[in-house]
């Protein structure tokens, strides 16, 4: 209630629920905001457009010998990928939201995925009939012990070779980065799904599995997660 020239009365407190009691009855004015310890709001995000050095992933071994992509090279493909990711669902369920924002994430400045165009005369380039042009990939998840890792690199791998009409490699090969406690588990299962997809062109799951990885694969009643870009109400929970 605000005071009118002669009102002598001294102003209505607000309590701690954002509301004030007069004589007419308690009246609501606000709720007070609580940051989310997972959505996060807009300005706690980089835009799709720069590419901030402080915020990105260290590019690790995998990409080590390689020409990592950095600036308007990072951003273009960075960008294709948010596209897929978002057709094949490759949600990270902690954050409730399409796994290439993370990159974007100013709380996780070293999360993320880095690239780099491989080299054909490396002493670990691939050498398969028909693939030329080979991007890597390499996932860093936000801690050592990340219980997504595996399936959000398996679900990246997916969708980058089964979408390969969208851009120009032949391959994109995917590892996890070695930081995580179970990355060489990690990285010897995406081994098996390149070296079968080189051979068979093959992407198909096992029985039973489906290739999206975010919330709509685990069950009709996992609830959706947020469209890329969109507001998060900070309900997703964390698997640990």
């Amino acid at each position: 209630m605000y005071k009118t020239v002669g009102d002598r009365r001294p102003p209505a407190a607000m309590n701690i629920f954002g509301g004030i009691h007069t004589s007419a009855g308690p009246h609501i004015l606000s709720m007070p905001s609580f940051p989310s310890s997972f959505g996060g709001d807009d300005d706690q995000f980089d835009s799709y457009d720069e590419f901030v050095v402080a915020n990105a992933p260290t590019p690790g071994r995998f990409l080590d010998g390689h020409d990592v992509l950095t600036g308007s090279d990072h951003l273009a493909f960075h960008r294709l990928t948010r596209e897929l990711f978002e057709e094949r669902t490759v949600y990270d369920m902690t954050f409730n939201y399409n796994l290439a924002r993370l990159n974007l994430d100013s709380r996780h400045r070293e999360a993320g995925y880095r690239y780099a165009e491989e080299r054909p005369d490396s002493p670990d380039a691939l050498d398969a009939d028909g693939v030329e042009r080979v991007l890597r990939a390499e996932f860093t998840p936000t801690t050592p012990f990340c219980p997504q890792t595996h399936t959000l690199t398996i679900g990246s791998f997916r969708a980058w070779n089964g979408l390969a009409d969208r851009h120009e490699y032949d391959l994109v090969r995917v590892r996890a980065a070695p930081m995580h406690q179970r990355s060489d588990a990690i990285n010897d299962r995406l081994v098996e799904l390149e070296e079968s997809f080189v051979e068979t062109g093959d992407l198909a799951p096992p029985p039973g599995e489906s290739l999206d990885v975010g919330p709509e694969s685990l069950s009709p009643d996992a609830g959706r997660g947020i469209p890329d870009g969109g507001a998060d109400d900070g309900s997703g929970d964390a698997p640990f």
